[in-house]
């Protein structure tokens, strides 16, 4: 008998929430749905937030369910406050295009376009920006109380600090995408982080009240730390599924270095490794941790940048904390300064000359085997010519190379 997705969900940890879990349960045991998710166009690439549900729609495409992949290029032109204690930048069509091709290219790596139950990509941008607002006050906002939206988390948390008319709209729209699927595609569940449950549970009462339909809301959890944290921030910003944004090497290494009690988690949340082997490989929180942190990086690097970037990224690794020079990862600069405070920053070790300092007073910066305990320090004309290596702490471990521009 095949397995019931939400069993595999439930069993790797990823609902949240849902609504009429019975009917969604024996729904989803029955026949295949199609199901939606919305992501915000907002940059040129996923991180590492989008991860959970990328993966969760993977699951759910392999058990023979459709994904529609919403991007709210309409929405993008007001802002969504869920989460937010400020409003989004607005953006134009064409910068909106080129992130949703960005996207795909991304998800691809997750799940197929191709094939039986192919995902698909649509646009609200198609039906939003052609809406007739008098109609659509009068059709959708019609369907709304006031009174419940105020009570909905993501508005109350913007209410103390001010919020525009424009954003209030968003719960609306976000709604009226449901609807609009629904009539389209017969899209009967949609799904998200677990921030966006009062968008979505809105989304299925306006089926409910337009069409007369059952709708359904599932919402996943977040991906957090094991003090609550949100995953994904480097002392570089977000977490990058494009290699030229946060590189193969420094994906690898963020997960390698995870902290022991969110191994099993980031495992079954992020991999597609069976259950009974995670637990296995995380069940002795001693220093056999370390094996399973090499497994997670690997497993989850192959996943977003393909199995030889992932082994190359667990070689340069190996490379750099073995102290062989030849697997290390290398960055080749031109040279602005001699000097090690300069270059730390140039090398993006430090986020300022001030930070910089920082480390050098904490004995933290190291060229070769010598500890850097001045700030006058410059690297010499034999480093130049045949490179040097850099240490930053116990982490982090690099191989410069100048070349002449």
């Amino acid at each position: 008998m095949k397995k019931n997705i939400m069993d595999t969900l439930n069993e790797r940890g990823y609902i949240k929430q849902t609504v009429y879990p019975e009917e969604l349960y024996k729904l989803l045991g029955e026949k295949s749905i199609s199901f939606y998710i919305g992501f915000d166009p907002t940059a040129d690439s996923l991180h590492i937030g989008h991860f959970l549900a990328l993966m969760a729609m993977s699951h759910m495409q392999k058990a023979g369910h459709k994904p529609i992949v919403l991007i709210g290029g309409g929405t993008a032109m007001i802002g969504d406050p869920s989460g937010r204690t400020d409003m989004r930048s607005m953006m134009t069509k064409e910068t909106i295009a080129y992130n949703c091709q960005r996207f795909k290219e991304q998800m691809s790596r997750f799940f197929s376009f191709e094939g039986e139950n192919a995902a698909i990509m649509v646009n609200n941008a198609d039906w939003l920006l052609e809406l007739n607002y008098v109609d659509f006050i009068r059709d959708i906002g019609s369907m709304f109380s006031v009174n419940r939206m105020l009570s909905a988390e993501c508005f109350k948390q913007r209410l103390e600090k001010g919020l525009s008319f424009l954003e209030f709209n968003y719960m609306l729209m976000q709604s009226y995408d449901f609807l609009v699927l629904y009539q389209k595609y017969g899209t009967l569940l949609q799904c998200g982080g677990d921030d966006q449950w009062s968008n979505i549970l809105a989304g299925a009462d306006l089926i409910r009240r337009k069409e007369g339909k059952t709708a359904y809301a599932m919402t996943f959890e977040l991906l957090t730390t094991s003090e609550g944290k949100k995953m994904g921030k480097t002392q570089k910003g977000a977490l990058w599924l494009d290699p030229n944004k946060t590189t193969p090497y420094e994906f690898y290494q963020y997960f390698r270095n995870v902290d022991d009690a969110d191994v099993n988690k980031c495992m079954r949340f992020l991999t597609f490794m069976d259950l009974n082997e995670i637990n296995e490989l995380t069940k002795y929180m001693d220093e056999r941790m370390n094996f399973a942190k090499e497994r997670l990086a690997f497993e989850v690097t192959k996943i977003v940048h393909g199995e030889e970037e992932a082994t190359k990224a667990k070689e340069q690794a190996k490379g750099a904390f073995g102290g062989n020079e030849d697997t290390m990862p290398t960055m080749e600069i031109a040279l602005a300064s001699k000097n090690i405070v300069d270059l730390l920053v140039q090398l993006k070790l430090a986020k300022s000359k001030g930070e910089a300092k920082r480390l050098i007073d904490g004995r933290g910066v190291k060229v070769g085997d010598m500890v850097v305990s001045d700030y006058s320090y410059e690297i010499g004309e034999s480093q130049i010519n045949n490179g040097f290596v850099i240490h930053k702490g116990k982490k982090v471990h690099i191989k410069v190379k100048i070349i002449n521009e």
